[in-house]
């Protein structure tokens, strides 16, 4: 349904694979979009490129674990659009992808940093969305979390730490600012294939990867995590918070 997100403004913080595809679908679907991350030139980019198909929408270099960068990009929403209705945290660090190292093994400074980054920049945006959400007379928080919360991996320890306390976040937000018109969400991703992705992904992993899932076709797309994103922003979506809600084809089935 084009146009649900007609009035609202939304910032989406953090770019990339996902974050391009939220934000084009959170323009099409009406909004005025703030799109930032730490590349400057990209979250310009994709903004411009909305604009040129006659959306809203307008680029911030923002760095999700900088207190001041994520109050500039709020601000930015304010002055550009007159209100910040909708945050969609998107960003991470993968910092412990690659050293294999359990709990023994995992250097502090990478759990130090991914904390940093995936949990307190989380806390950093949702404090300064809350105000300017609220004077709006409510809206909607939405968090990018990953399938890891669940897996119970033998490696990539601080990533799924740092993920379960978003779900954590998102609770405390959906209760405690409820009844203020506030709604906050998670979305937990599967393997979401993108241009990036592809270039660094061997064939036989990503095989192996739709091997996991109950959806056998093909991987998922950014496009997924954004149709679900946009009926969370939406007013369609009104009723629904609180809730972590898994786009993986299926990969983990949970209660």
């Amino acid at each position: 349904m084009q146009g649900r997100l007609n009035g609202k403004v939304i910032l989406v913080a953090g770019a990339g694979g996902i974050g391009n595809g939220l934000a084009r679908r959170y323009a099409g679907e009406g909004a005025a979009v703030v799109l930032g991350d730490i590349d400057a030139a990209m979250a310009a980019e994709v903004a411009a490129e909305i604009a040129s198909s006659g959306g809203r929408a307008v680029g911030i270099e923002l760095d999700g674990a900088d207190d001041d960068a994520i109050g500039r990009a709020v601000a930015l929403a304010r002055s550009e659009f007159g209100g910040l209705d909708g945050l969609h945290a998107n960003f991470a660090s993968f910092k412990d992808g690659d050293s294999g190292a359990d709990i023994l093994e995992m250097p502090m400074d990478v759990y130090d940093e991914m904390m940093r980054v995936n949990a307190r920049g989380y806390v950093l945006c949702t404090r300064h969305a809350l105000p300017a959400m609220l004077e709006r007379g409510g809206g909607s928080l939405v968090y990018t979390s990953s399938g890891a919360a669940y897996m119970g991996e033998t490696v990539r320890l601080a990533y799924a730490m740092s993920k379960v306390a978003v779900h954590a976040l998102a609770r405390h937000v959906a209760r405690r600012f409820g009844p203020d018109g506030i709604r906050a969400n998670v979305i937990a991703p599967g393997v979401i294939t993108h241009p990036r992705f592809e270039a660094v992904m061997p064939q036989e992993m990503s095989e192996a990867f739709k091997e996991a899932q109950a959806i056998k076709a093909r991987l998922g797309a950014p496009e997924d995590i954004a149709a679900m994103g946009a009926l969370l922003m939406s007013d369609e979506g009104s009723f629904i918070t609180g809730q972590v809600i898994s786009v993986d084809g299926g990969t983990i089935m949970r209660p």
